[in-house]
């Protein structure tokens, strides 16, 4: 099965969940650390992700925007995305400054990236709202404190994370300590030629 067709066969076979599923995606350590896999500052490890990139990693990860109708983001990521994307060429960079972005903030004041929607107010009643309403997926690159929010309010649908093997030792990690469980399902695995693998995996719910 092509990679593309793939995703979205994992995007969309969910049984009875609202027609929009939240997808976060994320690139992750060993240990679990998320900081500044692409080179943003403050941390003595920024940019780890680029030593493993490869052709077939970049497709995967195009692919999987094109599987999916909108991003949703927190500020710092997409302040990060809108300051980079607008300028890149090619098919994966018009896919990205094309689609449908939502931007979960209470601080920003405007978005100038093409079609981009600041979500105002309570956030998760948008995102909510959204869920409800958009006829694909959404999909979540980064943004870890929306993350987390997200999954206090059960609405991600699916993790989707492409483990590197690398351990950071140091650096913020996806989930934030909690008192409170949360059990999943391992649903796929695939294997990329630069040693990562990506654990796809769904919340085990009632």
């Amino acid at each position: 099965m092509r990679l593309e067709t793939r995703i979205r066969y994992l995007a969309s076979s969910k049984g009875d969940t609202p027609v929009g599923n939240v997808v976060v995606a994320e690139f992750v350590s060993i240990d679990g650390v998320v900081e500044a896999p692409g080179g943003e500052p403050g941390y003595p490890h920024t940019g780890w992700v680029a030593k493993f990139q490869s052709a077939a990693q970049i497709q995967y990860k195009f692919e999987e925007v094109l599987a999916h109708e909108a991003l949703l983001l927190g500020r710092k990521t997409y302040e990060s995305f809108a300051g980079a994307w607008p300028s890149y060429k090619g098919d994966f960079a018009d896919k990205m400054n094309s689609m449908p972005k939502y931007v979960a903030s209470t601080t920003l004041a405007k978005a100038d990236w093409n079609n981009t929607t600041v979500l105002k107010g309570d956030a998760i009643r948008a995102v909510a709202q959204l869920k409800r309403e958009l006829s694909g997926d959404m999909l979540v690159h980064g943004s870890r404190t929306l993350v987390n929010a997200l999954k206090r309010h059960d609405l991600v649908d699916e993790y989707r994370l492409m483990v590197f093997p690398i351990v950071l030792g140091s650096g913020m990690r996806l989930f934030e300590d909690t008192e409170d469980a949360t059990t999943l399902r391992l649903v796929d695995t695939h294997r990329l030629d630069n040693g990562t693998a990506v654990l796809t995996y769904r919340p085990q719910r009632a």
